[in-house]
């Protein structure tokens, strides 16, 4: 039947006012994102609930087992690795609803004894309730659990430097990644006063605490404290070392909670660089000639063993030195090919960028970091510190 025009467009008017509902509830939804990044999403989220999960299976086929009896044994192996991380009363509730929604008869009808008044439960539709509500109470632990990452990050955001200080003779530039909401990494540059021949200097330090996310960044967090005060106390970086391994070892649960660190003293009136390498990556001081030397002085991680003994070293920076201090998670970084970026390629970096300043530098590098791990997740927390001596 025909219409007339102001009949099509109101329909019209219709449509697009729906249109535009559906848009809004879609980008609410998914926050702007493309498809590709939705599934790029779900695969991180996919693939970490899977490792979260498969640390507790054993999927080893023992001998004499078949095929179908270990994909069984696995699949039950799974499912409580999935039960055991619910409470007890949420277990029970998984439970009830697995049995209702897997009923062979999901309708149960009772009535009177005539026949004329009967009841009739969909037993499917309940279970699925249950799931509906075991998920919002999940869902409600997980908003809690991200407000209070939230805090942690804007506290831990806090602790590090946001901007490099003003180093007399140094250009200094720094970034971290955590592969979590908060990291495990530190970094930090400030002035020691009445320490050196001259009045004051400048402690550097990156340290690397085992593990991430809270756990680690609770440490990250004592180390930083401690290391502001002891650092405050008058004597050798050997002797700072010592306080800072004996306060790490009160707090590494018997070595378990380890800390790589690098601490460097650096004196601006004789450009040298006092330094103690505690089981960390060894930096790359890049010469004005391009040689390569490596900073591996020092002695075991903080955490470890209370009396370990540590020695520093020193070096002189030049005019045109390049120093590049970094945590492992910039050279373990992996691809898809789950290849690392490795620290020739870090090398390869510092010699081409030698001309630019060292925010740039970094950024070229963070840049080609990125390009290389592509799509891949990230494992650990990334840190990179440049110093460049004019």
């Amino acid at each position: 039947m025909a219409t007339n025009p102001a009949q099509r467009h109101r329909f019209e008017a219709r449509v697009d006012t729906l249109m535009q509902r559906l848009d809004r509830f879609w980008q609410r939804v998914t926050e702007g994102m493309q498809l590709s990044e939705l599934w790029s999403q779900f695969r991180t989220d996919a693939r970490s609930s899977y490792q979260l999960y498969s640390k507790d299976v054993d999927a080893t086929r023992v001998a004499g087992v078949s095929r179908r009896k270990h994909f069984f044994g696995v699949v039950v192996q799974y499912f409580w690795a999935i039960l055991e991380k619910l409470t007890p009363a949420r277990r029970v509730l998984l439970l009830v609803a697995l049995v209702l929604v897997f009923m062979p008869s999901g309708t149960v009808t009772w009535g009177s004894d005539s026949g004329r008044e009967t009841v009739s439960l969909d037993l499917h539709f309940y279970g699925g309730l249950l799931m509906l509500l075991l998920l919002i109470l999940e869902v409600g632990d997980r908003v809690v659990m991200k407000r209070d990452l939230q805090i942690a990050k804007e506290i831990q955001t806090w602790l590090l430097p946001a901007t490099p200080p003003q180093v007399p003779g140094l250009e200094i530039a720094f970034a971290t990644r955590p592969a979590n909401t908060v990291a495990g990494d530190y970094y930090d540059v400030f002035p020691r006063p009445g320490a050196g021949a001259s009045g004051g200097t400048f402690l550097i330090a990156i340290a690397d605490v085992a593990g991430k996310s809270i756990p680690a960044a609770m440490l990250m967090a004592t180390f930083q404290a401690s290391l502001r005060t002891l650092s405050s106390i008058p004597g050798s970086l050997t002797e700072l070392a010592g306080r800072m391994n004996r306060y790490a070892c009160s707090n590494s649960q018997n070595g378990r909670r380890f800390t790589t660190a690098f601490i460097a003293e650096y004196d601006p009136a004789s450009r040298s660089l006092s330094y103690i390498n505690a089981g960390h990556n060894n930096p790359m001081l890049r010469r004005k000639s391009g040689a390569i030397e490596r900073l591996a002085v020092g002695g075991m991680p903080l955490g470890i063993l209370e009396d370990a003994p540590y020695e520093s070293a020193s070096v002189s920076l030049e005019s045109g030195d390049w120093l590049v201090i970094f945590t492992d998670g910039v050279v373990e970084a992996e691809n898809k090919a789950q290849d690392e970026y490795g620290e020739q390629r870090l090398i390869t970096m510092l010699h081409s960028g030698v001309a630019l300043t060292s925010a740039a530098l970094l950024n070229a590098l963070m840049l080609d970091l990125d390009r290389f791990v592509g799509g891949a997740p990230q494992h650990d927390d990334v840190t990179c510190m440049l110093l460049k001596a004019g």
